[in-house]
């Protein structure tokens, strides 16, 4: 049984800190973990979700710890959490976030940046009560992350070499996107112009299919005119995907969508995570004992956090995208080499590699 106290699963890692912050004007709750700072300053997204725990927000930041370490980067991991509806009017939400921002001032080793929920404009306003965010709007000189597009197409680099280790053409190959978001969307149109079939996809409202393929334009328009994707002709299907038959199945929404109660529905070869945590440990065992090729999302989403880390070096888009593509895919070769040389599951490959890269790191600090 998975243990959902947080304190209970402190290891050398860490975490760091915990910190719950109210504030009763705004009716803010959050969340704040900074996991591990011995390579520098964490960087992790501020979330927005009206059911977000301690626990998920532990889980989140010690996967950031393990996503910077693997990119290589001079950063640790930490996460936030703001407990509310991102839906909310947008004065209510700006209010909250600031106040949020005016609660971490003094948290000089957490970086945040866009999460689900929040956005480049969230950023803006962190940064303007506190000095220091990433994932900021393009007017005032940050990397954009969703406008760009860069940990969709970390995703898109990780599935081609994933692709290709499963001796998957993807040329013809049949992709399903459970998330056509800010990492889904051009994740799918990416993977599309490489001659891959978008045969499933889903956003907050339901899901769509259908095997004869989905046309990422058609789609990209419903979503500018603040549509759903399930007003596209098609098979209405439940919106996680797991059960859609497919070859390469990308996950770029919530937290635990496959688990131990669905993970023998899924119906893909390879999986690669767009979302953090989409996968719960004891179903990636299971996907590997299946034989089912799962790349971990701390290896395949890390674009985000590698474009947020050049931006606060202050660094250029291209150095972002050519620095993403080239780590991702590294880290993803090398990981899939080493699950084959040691019959181990990608993720306890990766794991390990990015814990033996924080431990060196932590060995280089006075206090760890």
């Amino acid at each position: 049984m998975t243990n959902h106290d947080p304190f209970a699963r402190t290891d050398e890692l860490g975490p760091a800190k915990i910190i719950h912050i109210t504030e009763r004007r705004t009716g803010l709750r959050a969340i704040v973990v900074v996991d591990n700072v011995a390579a520098g300053p964490a960087i992790g997204g501020l979330r927005m979700a009206p059911d977000a725990t301690t626990d998920i927000c532990f889980r989140l930041a010690r996967a950031m710890t393990l996503k910077n370490a693997m990119a290589g980067l001079r950063h640790g991991g930490g996460k936030s959490c703001i407990v509310a509806d991102p839906s909310m009017p947008v004065a209510d939400k700006e209010r909250m976030i600031r106040s949020f921002a005016g609660a971490i001032r003094t948290l000089d080793d957490y970086i945040p940046g866009p999460d689900m929920g929040t956005d480049e404009t969230a950023m803006a306003w962190v940064l303007d009560e506190i000095g220091r965010a990433v994932g900021l709007p393009a007017e005032i000189g940050g990397l954009p992350l969703d406008q760009l597009g860069v940990t969709g197409f970390g995703v898109a680099a990780a599935a081609e070499v994933a692709a290709s280790r499963a001796g998957i053409e993807l040329d013809g190959a049949r992709i399903a996107v459970q998330g056509y978001g800010n990492v889904g969307r051009p994740a799918a149109r990416l993977l599309a112009e490489k001659g891959c079939i978008l045969v499933a996809t889903s956003d907050s409202r339901g899901g769509i299919a259908d095997r004869n393929g989905l046309s990422p334009d058609d789609l990209d328009g419903l979503k500018a005119a603040s549509r759903s994707v399930i007003d596209h002709p098609g098979e209405r299907v439940d919106r996680d995907l797991v059960g859609v038959e497919c070859d390469i199945w990308i996950p770029a929404a919530g937290p635990d969508v496959v688990r131990s109660d669905n993970v023998d529905k899924l119906q893909a070869a390879v999986v690669v995570q767009g979302a953090n945590i989409a996968v719960t440990a004891d179903a990636e065992a299971r996907l590997h004992e299946r034989g089912v090729l799962s790349i971990p999302d701390f290896v395949a989403n890390a674009g985000g956090v590698i474009c947020g880390a050049v931006e606060y070096a202050k660094g250029s888009r291209t150095q972002a995208f050519e620095l993403t593509g080239k780590r991702i895919r590294d880290n993803t070769s090398a990981t899939l080499d080493r699950s084959d040389e040691s019959g181990q599951s990608p993720l306890d490959v990766a794991t390990a590699m990015a814990r033996e890269r924080v431990k060196a790191a932590m060995a280089l600090r006075r206090w760890h």
